[in-house]
C-alpha cells in the first residue's frame, strides 16, 4: 500500500485550490510567495491496517524514522507524527520540483526540528527552504517556501469560554461580527492567527498570544496583526506590515498561514 499521487493545484490565491477532504490520502497546493501546501488526511491513515501503515512508512521514511515511530506507544500520537513527516516531506518535494525542476524522493528528506530554547521544536529539513506544520483532527497541513513560514489548522468549533475572552475582549477586539473585519472573524480562526503567527517565529505559546494583536482582516483572507513588546524583544524583526498573512475557514476548519 503506497499513498496515491497527489492531488495536484496551482492558483494565485489558496482560496482557489486548498481543500481539506478526510477522503484523500495527499493533496498538493501551490500558491504566491511562492508557496506549496501538502495536505494529509490522518483519517485516511487511521483507517489503513497496520501493515499498509507499515508499507507506507517504507516507501516514505528513513530506517531511522521507521525507528522513532515504533517509540511512539499510542495510536494517535504516532498517526499524527506520520502525516506531519509525510506532509513535510511531500511539501519539499512538490516545492522542488515546481521551482527548482528537482526530483527528490520523499525519503530522502531529512526532517528535524531545532533542539532547545525559545524556538525548540521548530521543524527544519535539510534542504535550502523553511517548512511549517499544524495539524488537528483529520489532518497534518504543512508548508514549504523560500522564507520562514508559520501555519495553524485548527478544528472550527466552540471554544472554551476563557479562550473566548481572550479573543474578544479590549483592545484585541470587540465580538460583534456587524463591526466587519476582525468582528466579523469566527474565534478559531481568530486563535488560528495568533498561533501562525507566533510559530512563524518558532515561538509558539512559549510566547503569550496577547502579543499578537489583529488589527484587520479582508474578504480575500489577508488579515493583519501588530506585534506587542514582548514579542519584539525576542523578534525584532516581528513587524506585521512586513509579513503576508492569510487566514479563511476550510471545509470546517479555520486554517491561517504568514509568510515573506
Amino acid at each position: 500500500m503506497t499513498i496515491p499521487s497527489p492531488h495536484r493545484v496551482a492558483a494565485r490565491s489558496l482560496d482557489d485550490s486548498l481543500a481539506l477532504d478526510p477522503s484523500r490520502p495527499l493533496a498538493i497546493s501551490h500558491a504566491r510567495g511562492p508557496l506549496t501546501v501538502a495536505v494529509v488526511s490522518i483519517a485516511w491513515l487511521r483507517g489503513r491496517d497496520d501493515t499498509d501503515r507499515a508499507t507506507i512508512g517504507a516507501r516514505h521514511l528513513s530506517d531511522d524514522e521507521r525507528e522513532q515511530a515504533a517509540q511512539l506507544r499510542l495510536e494517535k500520537r504516532r498517526l499524527e507524527w506520520l502525516a506531519g513527516r509525510l506532509a513535510i516531506k511531500h511539501s519539499v518535494c512538490a516545492y522542488q520540483q515546481r521551482h527548482a525542476g528537482v526530483s527528490v524522493r520523499p525519503r530522502d528528506i531529512t526532517v528535524g526540528a531545532v533542539a532547545d530554547g525559545l524556538r525548540a521544536g521548530k521543524p527544519t529539513v535539510d534542504a535550502r527552504v523553511e517548512v511549517g506544520l499544524s495539524h488537528s483532527v483529520d489532518f497534518a497541513v504543512a508548508v514549504c517556501g523560500p522564507r520562514t513560514v508559520g501555519i495553524d489548522v485548527e478544528r472550527s468549533s466552540q471554544v472554551p469560554p476563557p479562550l473566548a475572552e481572550l479573543l474578544t475582549r479590549p483592545p484585541e477586539i470587540a465580538a460583534d461580527p456587524r463591526l466587519g473585519g476582525v468582528g466579523a472573524m469566527p474565534l478559531p480562526l481568530r486563535w488560528a492567527c495568533k498561533e501562525a503567527v507566533l510559530k512563524h517565529f518558532g515561538f509558539g505559546l512559549r510566547v503569550d498570544s496577547r502579543e499578537v494583536r489583529l488589527t484587520q482582516w479582508w474578504p480575500d483572507g489577508r488579515f493583519a496583526w501588530r506585534a506587542g513588546p514582548e514579542l519584539r524583544r525576542h523578534a525584532p524583526a516581528a513587524d506585521g506590515a512586513r509579513f503576508d498573512s492569510w487566514a479563511r475557514e476550510v471545509d470546517g476548519y479555520a486554517l491561517a498561514l504568514v509568510w515573506q
